[in-house]
């Protein structure tokens, strides 16, 4: 049988997972894949911490067990890039500088496969990797950076190619909808929620990321690539996180019988592209306002073959590890008939999310005072757009807050609506006013 030689760049919690299924599966992924695969070498700083959390022998480590140095391991990933012996490299550190990139660049010169679970990575410098890779004839394996054991990237690839993909939805952050269910399920404020996603481990020590909607965003550029031939910058994509959903987001949404749910959103409506990452207020309905915990979920809509639906859990070791593994086995297996389905659609073009058409509602912090309801009503009528419905007025002291739901309409039409207000009565407007998507 063919031998078919793997080496892991980090052992962490997912890069120690990928090492753990190798080694236990052995023998089964080598059926599935018509040839051996060994893990030969793994680069880790602190190579006894995990080989005692994933049971991984010592000696598959690089180095004679103690802990590295950056230098040290760095030396060592070299050394692996350059070796005969490797065919696929699977590169768990994380991160997008220059180190990690020049190092994805490297494996893939030296003619070696790269298998990553790195959305960063692909999603902000992607195109330089997989245009090295093509030149090389080699294969980058990425089923994990985009909701961990969801197969949404072979789907894809795969499964839709006889088929023209109209939009991507989905809730593509496992945090964000934790925090968001418990808020909404367990009533507790933001700050609770994240304590809670954190002590569970649903959140890292430091959030950031999955809080501001950037981590979603990375996953979604990738799928807006993969599926429309778009290449994009984050700075392209709107992107709203769900640091300020307070309790009364919540309660206006339960009026109009929706939860809040951070929601990647692209749609292609002739030659344009649309997309954003933004809380939008799900009708209940919509099968992803039940999607809820730390579950990840994913619906594409097709020309031909309509609506597809995938749901698990977009992240986790082992979860997001068996991704990688696949990716391992398909690529050993079917290397030779294989290539990268990462190309530019020249006839495509994105357009910026104001001039997209999509219902809103609008919460309004304003002075409590006669006729502030029709006043705002009034403007937003003067742009022609269509209101749906009018929530109840909380009153706190001197304020008021309500919100209204409205048909589709621009984000421009909106702005304008604002400054409308804005003139008709100065300092009326408490707060900027806080616009939310609504997903049917």
């Amino acid at each position: 049988m063919k031998q078919f030689n793997v080496a892991i760049l980090g052992s962490g919690t997912v890069g120690g997972g990928v090492a753990k299924i190798l080694l236990e599966m052995q023998d089964e992924l080598s059926n599935r894949s018509d040839c051996r695969i060994n893990l030969k070498k793994i680069v880790e700083l602190n190579p006894e911490a995990a080989s005692k959390k994933f049971d991984i022998p010592i000696d598959r480590f690089c180095g004679d067990g103690s802990t590295l140095s950056k230098e040290e391991a760095g030396n060592y990933i070299n050394e692996i890039i350059h070796s005969n012996d490797i065919d696929l490299v699977v590169e768990t550190i994380g991160g997008k500088n220059d180190f990690i990139y020049n190092t994805a660049v490297g494996i893939c010169n030296s003619k070696k496969h790269l298998v990553t679970a790195n959305k960063a990575l692909l999603a902000e410098r992607g195109s330089g990797i997989f245009q090295t890779a093509k030149d090389n004839g080699v294969i980058i394996g990425y089923e994990a950076s985009v909701c961990g054991a969801i197969p949404i990237i072979k789907t894809i690839k795969e499964s839709f190619t006889g088929d023209e993909i109209i939009s991507i939805s989905g809730i593509m952050n496992g945090t964000s909808n934790y925090i968001l269910t418990m808020m909404q399920d367990e009533n507790l404020d933001f700050e609770e929620a994240l304590r809670l996603a954190q002590e569970n481990g649903y959140a890292e020590a430091d959030p950031t990321l999955d809080l501001n909607g950037y981590d979603a965003g990375h996953k979604l550029l990738i799928l807006i690539k993969l599926a429309f031939g778009i290449d994009l910058t984050m700075d392209q994509l709107s992107i709203k996180g769900i640091e300020n959903i307070t309790k009364e987001d919540l309660d206006f949404a339960k009026e109009m019988e929706s939860r809040v749910k951070l929601i990647c959103f692209a749609e292609k409506i002739d030659q344009n592209i649309y997309a954003t990452v933004s809380p939008m207020m799900v009708k209940n309905n919509n099968f992803l306002a039940d999607v809820n915990g730390s579950t990840n979920a994913v619906r594409v809509v097709n020309k031909y073959s309509g609506t597809h639906i995938l749901v698990g859990k977009g992240a986790g070791s082992l979860e997001t590890a068996s991704s990688i593994v696949a990716d391992i086995v398909f690529i050993a297996r079917y290397q030779d008939q294989m290539k990268n389905n990462y190309s530019e659609d020249k006839k495509l073009k994105f357009t910026d999310a104001k001039h997209f058409a999509f219902p809103y509602n609008i919460t309004f912090e304003t002075e409590d005072m006669p006729g502030i309801t029709g006043l705002v009503t009034t403007a937003i009528g003067n742009q022609k757009i269509n209101i749906d419905t009018v929530g109840h007025n909380r009153h706190n002291k001197d304020k008021a807050i309500f919100s209204i739901a409205m048909m589709p309409c621009t984000l421009k039409q909106i702005e304008n609506a604002v400054a409308e207000i804005i003139k008709m009565r100065p300092g009326v407007l408490l707060s900027d006013p806080k616009i939310i998507p609504i997903l049917h």
